[in-house]
């Protein structure tokens, strides 16, 4: 309720400036026992990839990469959190600025670049979280590893964060990273799912627990490219697919301020992009492989329009900036009916 008397302060900074103070900020409450008194909704409890979710509602990766400050974003209703998008070694990222706000489309475009701290400290971070909630760790590879080389760096998170996650995504979508999208096509993905398989058995039979596999996918795929990406991923039996990523389309803002920086767009302007992608999958996995919609939800009607597309949960990110900590409970309340 208060976040609209907020938000006119936050969109005043940097929207770099504005991320860092609100995380502190919540991080802070949290501490103060304040998030305790937010109204949350009563979720309806869902089972997918093996794993009971209190609600279908989660938190997106990239909100917090580095997984410093879970315990005050689970405060907040989520039913499940993810972090990351995190790499073996730390990087600085992409150079600044590299996150721009289109308030006219409440939409936002980054170019952030995977910055983050390194896997050992974001390791160390959930270890001394509290949250024993569903937690999700996104990994992804370094900015100076070749593509060649690729599956080496997934490998090394993996092995890292699988004792701590209770699913894994793979990231291979975001447009941020030069050439990473190329790992979606064919020969490149079945290798590397082939080889995350491996690992994930591997790992299973040494702690003793299976982690579920998710996928995550951009938004810039065809009909055709989705069905070859469907095929695979029910050959390899991947545990989930999230749909999708940011996109490098710019239809949908075309003319407004900050519309041709470089970067992923999210927000509202990639709403129906993430649907069609979701409602095709959905159409070519037949229920074999749930899928976890993300994109463009803005209101308790997004989040339900995805899952009536055919995805299991959904995932909340941009939507937080323009709505703040009052949309996750109306999309908890909408997909409850």
């Amino acid at each position: 309720m208060l976040y609209p008397l907020i938000r006119p302060a936050l969109f005043s900074l940097d929207p770099e400036d504005a991320h860092k103070l609100t995380l502190a900020g919540l991080d802070l409450a949290h501490r103060l026992g304040l998030l305790g008194l937010l109204p949350h909704a009563t979720g309806k409890p869902v089972h997918v990839m093996g794993l009971d979710f209190p609600n279908a509602v989660g938190l997106a990766a990239g909100l917090d990469k580095d997984g410093a400050h879970i315990d005050a974003l689970a405060a907040l209703g989520f039913g499940f959190i993810e972090i990351g998008t995190v790499t073996p070694r730390p990087q600085p990222g992409n150079p600044q600025p590299r996150l721009f706000r289109l308030p006219q489309a409440e939409a936002i475009i980054n170019r952030m670049g995977f910055n983050n701290r390194g896997v050992d400290n974001l390791v160390k971070n959930v270890t001394a979280s509290g949250f024993r909630g569903v937690l999700g760790i996104n990994i992804g590879k370094n900015k100076d590893t070749p593509n060649e080389q690729a599956v080496d760096d997934y490998l090394a998170c993996l092995d890292k964060v699988y004792p701590h996650a209770s699913y894994v995504t793979v990231n291979i979508s975001s447009p941020n990273t030069q050439n990473l999208r190329e790992l979606q096509k064919d020969e490149a993905l079945d290798a590397l799912l082939s080889a995350i398989k491996l690992r994930q058995s591997e790992l299973a039979q040494r702690h003793g627990r299976y982690v579920p596999i998710a996928l995550k996918i951009a938004p810039d795929l065809d009909d055709a490219q989705i069905a070859a990406i469907a095929a695979l991923l029910m050959m390899h039996r991947i545990d989930a697919v999230i749909a999708t990523n940011t996109t490098i389309a710019r239809d949908a803002v075309a003319g407004l301020p900050n519309a041709e920086e470089a970067g992923g767009l999210s927000g509202a302007p990639v709403r129906a992009a993430s649907t069609r992608v979701i409602r095709e999958l959905a159409r070519h996995l037949n229920g074999e492989v749930p899928i976890i919609g993300v994109g463009g939800i803005l209101s308790g009607e997004d989040a339900r329009e995805k899952i009536e597309a055919g995805a299991a949960l959904v995932q909340l990110y941009s939507g937080l900036i323009y709505r703040g900590p009052e949309l996750v409970r109306e999309c908890v309340q909408a997909l409850a009916r």
